[in-house]
């Protein structure tokens, strides 16, 4: 397909290239910083939850590659993270290594000839503070989702979709970690694939991957397996009610073990046909994030099903959290009635 025809069969194309080469070149920095991460590379938030340098550069290189190639459109972003904490005075060490990894990032990239004060780094960063909403168009950014397993040097991903009048309609995901084929049952990487993927979806035009170096892309599909007994299972490493997942498992008559793994690389995996139910129940009082969600769902909702509890369409037009009943549950199409019902089950029998 030659690019005037996606153009003109994809009406997101620009923005779709520039989100592509945002979360490639936020993913070449992470990479970079988890093969050497150290100590003094991870903070500790207000709510006790890690933040890395890595987390940081990343958001501010998206900021950076999103306004550069789109200069054109009004710039709108919901993000995970901001300058608060880089702006306190025992932190000037660690804003000083974000602005180098930044500018050194850049500098072996080649596109762009330029370098980033560490003011300019704060800027970028608080360019995330959008709170979203149901009008106008806002990217959605988690500049590393799963940063436990991020500085375990497991399964993470650099999550971007983009909002438009409250629908999500395009999202990437840069799964560093994730083979582009199939990932075996404890978080690595199957023999002999390519690993380090990147994974995108625009509503309408189904869902690919390609190397994060760089490769043709080659289109995915969610497995069609229709026997629960068949399926298999994932859910989250940190924000996971097991007793109620394995309930659900256990009504469905699933046999396989879960598949537990941090990140939206779970969506990932299910778009590609590697699981066939993903599963998110966290504790109670825990509210879900639109950046937890948005470049994930739009990937596997090319082929298959993203729903709450009660079989509703994920609500993304509501600011910085997810409009939504109880838990996450994503399969495909044949599978998701059934576990809607062993779901309700489960939820009635915990009550």
């Amino acid at each position: 397909m030659s690019q005037l025809t996606e153009v003109a069969a994809n009406p997101y194309a620009d923005e779709l290239a520039a989100a592509k080469k945002a979360v490639s070149l936020a993913a070449r920095l992470c990479q970079r910083v988890q093969q050497g991460i150290l100590q003094s590379d991870i903070q500790s938030k207000a709510d006790r939850t890690p933040v890395t340098v890595a987390d940081y550069g990343s958001q501010v290189l998206i900021s950076l590659v999103l306004k550069k190639e789109l200069p054109s459109h009004s710039f709108s972003m919901v993000a995970e993270e901001d300058s608060e904490d880089l702006r306190k005075d025992d932190a000037q060490q660690i804003l000083e290594h974000i602005t180098s990894l930044v500018n050194e990032t850049i500098a072996n990239d080649d596109s762009y000839n330029m370098s980033l004060s560490k003011e300019d780094v704060l800027a970028a960063l608080d360019g995330g503070k959008s709170e979203g909403g149901p009008s106008g168009r806002h990217w959605i950014l988690d500049p590393i989702d799963g940063t436990k397993g991020f500085i375990r040097g497991d399964q993470y991903a650099v999550a971007l979709g983009l909002l438009d009048e409250g629908k999500v309609v395009l999202g990437v995901l840069g799964c560093p970690n994730l083979p582009s084929k199939s990932t075996n049952k404890h978080n690595g990487s199957s023999s002999g694939d390519q690993v380090g993927s990147l994974y995108f979806a625009t509503i309408g035009c189904g869902a690919k991957v390609q190397a994060l170096e760089g490769s043709e892309p080659q289109k995915i599909t969610i497995c069609s397996v229709n026997n629960p007994v068949d399926a298999s299972f994932f859910e989250s490493l940190e924000h996971s009610k097991r007793d109620l997942t394995s309930s659900i498992a256990e009504k469905l008559g699933v046999q396989a073990p879960p598949v537990r793994m941090d990140s939206q690389a779970k969506y990932a995996a299910l778009a590609q046909g590697d699981g066939a139910i993903y599963l998110r129940f966290s504790g109670k009082g825990y509210k879900e994030r639109v950046w937890d969600h948005a470049a994930g769902s739009i990937i596997v909702t090319a082929g298959g099903m993203v729903k709450d509890a009660s079989g509703n369409d994920l609500d993304f037009s509501k600011g910085r959290y997810l409009d939504r009943d109880r838990g996450i549950i994503a399969t495909n199409r044949y599978l998701m009635p059934m576990v809607l019902k062993a779901v309700q089950e489960a939820i009635d029998e915990e009550q």
